[in-house]
C-alpha cells in the first residue's frame, strides 16, 4: 500500500464506524432492520445516511404529523 491510501484508510475508518453505530442504534430504536443498515454503514458514506432518511426517518416523521393532526380538534 502507498503511503496515500494508508492516510485515506485512516481518515475514513472513523467516519464509516460512527455512521454505521448511528445508523444501527437509531434504526433499533424505529424497529427498521438495525443490522442491515448498520452494516451497509460500514460499506460506503454518505448514501446510507442518505437513503436510511428517505426510507426511514421521513416516513415515520410524516406519519407523527398525521397522527398529531388528528388529534388536535
Amino acid at each position: 500500500m502507498t503511503e496515500e491510501k494508508i492516510i485515506i484508510l485512516i481518515l475514513l475508518s472513523p467516519i464509516l464506524f460512527i455512521q454505521s453505530i448511528f445508523l444501527f442504534i437509531d434504526a433499533k430504536k424505529r424497529n427498521s432492520y438495525a443490522w442491515f443498515w448498520g452494516l451497509w454503514g460500514l460499506i460506503q458514506f454518505p448514501l446510507p445516511s442518505i437513503l436510511y432518511w428517505f426510507f426511514v426517518v421521513r416516513p415515520q416523521n410524516k406519519q407523527q404529523r398525521k397522527g398529531a393532526s388528528k388529534w388536535k380538534s
